[in-house]
């Protein structure tokens, strides 16, 4: 399966570059804990403060399993709390959201 996510950063230039520097060496554990939640591929793209993540994942992968196991993984908790310094949810979005799944409108 292919997913596509959007998020904002926060709309300065110094944090969107600390931004960039923490996702050019990610941390060992937050990518096998995106490895092991079944995510084969992902990508994120910026154009100024907004931000797309393409995610490619196995069949039996899922947001909520996902979920879970990120809430009971205390690194990737401490990433998430880093990284929200960064980010800023869309207007869109739901109390607590961060990524928003978009929807798919055209395909060649």
């Amino acid at each position: 399966m292919r997913y596509c996510l959007a998020l904002d950063l926060q709309d300065d230039p110094a944090l969107i570059a600390e931004y960039e520097r923490y996702h050019e060496a990610i941390w060992p554990e937050i990518r096998q804990s995106i490895y092991d939640g079944g995510v084969t591929n992902m990508e994120i793209y910026r154009v100024e403060n907004r931000l797309f993540l393409l995610m490619e994942t196995t069949e039996e992968f899922s947001f909520d399993r996902k979920g879970a196991m990120d809430a009971a993984n205390p690194k990737v908790q401490e990433w998430e709390t880093l990284m929200w310094r960064y980010q800023k949810a869309l207007p869109s979005a739901e109390p607590g959201q961060k990524w928003v799944l978009m929807k798919k409108i055209f395909s060649l």
